[in-house]
């Protein structure tokens, strides 16, 4: 049975806000948010660590697990809990998984972002990733928070699915050598090889924000630089577009 909260002042309604609000909070407390019906959904299939799952009356749920604790609210509560504009009628927590970098990275194709910072292209790119059978995503500093709920929202389920971590970049570039594979750097610079005759198969891409593009540092510790072609019109892809067309080059 489901416990009833009504109070806006509830201990557990002011922790979803603060989870809601602050990576910082999140860190603390290695708990995030995910909002949602189908999100839940694809949570408790994929066995993510759910805690608290919150609903409003008359909202159907998968069946959840016995470890995770039920609270019903009123729908004006829900609305002041969920970071949604319109509330779906259920939102949850869920413990964050050790994002530890491994000591060697077993698969053959990843993914990797330098200062993207935008939450819903982050979310995006993981779920473009998981589409396109990439084996993992490393977040290097100055990348929007994976849990933050915009993150999850748009990654479609793929945050519970595809592995990712953080590591910094000189901690990067000594994992591809342990793993043997080639670092490869995203950029426009005259130098790069096209696309088309890059082998994309293996291999960790590196892409940086579409305002800036990688660093000095990150394009000096790849081993090659590829780029997109595009029409003289376009100065750039966005990051989430230019993620998506390496990866399927990867794919194909």
């Amino acid at each position: 049975m489901a416990e009833r909260i009504t109070s806006r002042a509830n201990p557990l309604m002011t922790h979803i806000r603060k989870l809601a609000a602050s990576r910082s909070y999140r860190c603390e407390t290695g708990e995030y948010l995910g909002d949602g019906v189908k999100l839940l959904e694809e949570a408790v299939r994929w066995n993510a660590a759910l805690t608290v799952v919150v609903h409003t009356p008359g909202t159907a749920l998968p069946v959840l697990p016995e470890t995770a604790r039920q609270v019903e609210v009123p729908t004006d509560l829900m609305r002041s809990i969920s970071p949604m504009e319109s509330p779906q009628g259920a939102l949850f927590l869920a413990r964050i998984p050790d994002m530890a970098a491994p000591e060697t990275l077993p698969g053959r194709r990843y993914l990797a972002l330098e200062g993207v910072q935008d939450p819903g292209n982050v979310g995006t790119i993981l779920r473009t990733a998981d589409a396109y059978e990439a084996d993992g995503l490393i977040l290097l500093p100055g990348c929007a928070d994976l849990y933050n709920h915009k993150t999850v929202r748009s990654s479609m389920g793929a945050v519970f699915r595809l592995p990712a971590w953080n590591c910094g970049l000189a901690q990067l570039q000594a994992l591809a050598e342990r793993s043997k594979l080639p670092l490869l750097g995203a950029a426009l610079r005259a130098d790069t090889i096209d696309v088309r005759e890059a082998d994309l198969r293996r291999g960790i891409i590196l892409l940086g924000s579409e305002g800036k593009g990688l660093s000095e540092a990150a394009l000096s510790a790849c081993g090659q630089t590829v780029r997109i072609p595009m029409g003289e019109r376009c100065e750039s892809l966005n990051v989430a577009a230019a993620a998506a067309t390496l990866l399927w080059e990867g794919y194909r």
